[in-house]
């Protein structure tokens, strides 16, 4: 693999649905506005994941993404396990928390088994507290990777994105042609998206989404239900 190519390459691959962390197991909160009658069709869905996009996420978890990426390139283990705690305790609904934690716990032991598994940094991350949340988890990957700081944001919001488009799929449900539209509108904000989230200071960011946390504390007692959150 070339030198130029390989931060790229590490980038898709951590971004792709395929990558062993359990994220299509997950429609935060999307099934049960499906089944609340919230979210009813194409244009219904991309709405609701762009204001998740712009509402949540930029605020949230791309800007733990953003902050941790310098920490962990620093080595500022302090500042890692402040942000950790951050988004550990600003997990809205107990689902929401599980699935920060298992794939954050998944991404750290598929590092492990990586070509970088002895950098003195997997260490680190092993010994966050209760574990590595899945945003501080990724931005280790992508520093590992060699990943510039724009691309790390934009390949987060991406994996995000495309596993949202595929709960969508089965929830709504959409055909194959709507997710790629659904798709389209969520690339054409997600560089803007991760803009904002780069330029957030600390004490801009938050977690306070709550008709989502509502939502999704709703769907851990939903009767029937595909995913896990």
């Amino acid at each position: 693999m070339s030198a130029d190519a390989a931060p790229l390459l590490h980038l898709m691959w951590l971004a792709s649905p395929a990558l062993p962390v359990g994220g299509f197991s997950y429609s935060e909160g999307l099934e049960a506005a499906v089944e609340a009658g919230l979210v009813t069709g194409e244009a219904q869905a991309g709405d609701w994941l762009l204001d998740q996009l712009q509402l949540s996420l930029v605020r949230s978890e791309l800007a733990v993404v953003a902050q941790a990426f310098g920490a962990w390139q620093a080595g500022d283990t302090e500042r890692i396990a402040a942000l950790n705690a951050w988004a550990d305790q600003t997990r809205e609904s107990a689902e929401l928390r599980q699935q920060a934690l298992q794939t954050g716990r998944s991404l750290l032991e598929w590092l492990r088994n990586g070509e970088q598994r002895d950098d003195p940094r997997l260490l680190a991350a092993a010994d966050l507290q209760p574990a590595p949340l899945w945003p501080v988890a990724f931005a280790l990957a992508t520093v590992l990777a060699g990943a510039a700081p724009r691309d790390a944001l934009l390949a987060f919001a991406w994996s995000w994105a495309e596993n949202m488009a595929q709960a969508a799929m089965k929830a709504v449900p959409l055909g194959q042609a709507a997710a790629q539209r659904l798709l389209a509108r969520l690339a054409a904000a997600i560089p803007g998206a991760a803009a904002a989230a780069a330029a957030l200071p600390d004490d801009a960011r938050q977690a306070f989404a709550p008709g989502l946390a509502i939502l999704s504390a709703q769907h851990e007692t939903q009767y029937s239900r595909l995913f896990r959150s």
